[in-house]
């Protein structure tokens, strides 16, 4: 929010997320210039989990057949009846995948569900997918890449795809896979990784980096740095 004078209130929950991933050692806290968040692609065996400079769309709706809100009863008197409504779903799915595909994307992100069928027609493409996201991840991803979340899919234009990711990758840590999408141009979000070996000692980490509450958006960037500094100092000193 504007307060002019040039100043800015800043919503921390908003515009930064601090991911707490026990597991190795504090030295490997970092701050991600981009997002990252608790998903894999849909289809690892056919989807590129690295994708350099990726093309990114992101959606709030479902790609998949839309199904009736009620209700629904369908009598089928012939057996090709049941095609005919197969071919219509098929054909229905198949439309919304290339009103997506015209615009040469190379990550889509839904915060709803994606068929199997859109699956495959996104990988057979060379696109990687990832469902059921988060609205505030959703909104993190948006404002770190520069993309426009979109409704429906027949709305979209070259001004909503997000090309300001300098990468896409997916890691396992631990026993659970994490989605980066960092190395962001001019990214108006990011996201504070947080190793430690408890969840009690990444709580108190948490804890502390509160006080920071309230800074403009780039001098917390730079005091989440010092923060780790001097904490990595005084554990070193008291071992």
């Amino acid at each position: 929010m504007d307060l002019g004078q040039g100043l800015r209130e800043v919503d921390i929950k908003k515009y930064i997320k601090v991911e707490k991933v026990p597991g190795g050692q504090l030295e490997d806290s970092k701050v991600l210039k981009g997002v990252m968040f608790n998903k894999d692609v849909v289809a690892p065996g056919k989807m590129k989990r690295k994708i350099v400079n990726p093309r990114i769309i992101l959606l709030d709706c479902p790609v998949e057949y839309k199904k009736g809100e009620n209700q629904t009863n369908a009598e089928l008197v012939r057996e090709e009846d049941w095609e005919v409504l197969l071919k219509m779903e098929e054909e229905y799915i198949e439309n919304m995948c290339a009103q997506i595909l015209k615009l040469k994307p190379d990550l889509v992100i839904t915060e709803k569900g994606l068929s199997d069928l859109a699956c495959h027609y996104l990988s057979k493409a060379g696109v990687s997918a990832i469902r059921r996201l988060r609205k505030t991840d959703n909104n993190r991803i948006a404002k770190a890449c520069g993309a426009t979340i979109v409704n429906r899919p027949d709305e979209l234009q070259e001004s909503d795809v997000g090309t300001g990711a300098g990468l896409f990758e997916v890691k396992k840590i631990g026993d659970e896979f994490f989605a980066f999408i960092v190395d962001c141009k001019d990214p108006k979000a990011c996201t504070v990784l947080l190793r430690g070996a408890s969840k009690d000692l990444l709580n108190e980490v948490e804890r502390n980096l509160q006080v920071c509450n309230g800074l403009t958006f780039k001098f917390l960037y730079a005091c989440v740095f010092f923060f780790f500094f001097v904490l990595i100092y005084h554990s070193q000193v008291m071992l």
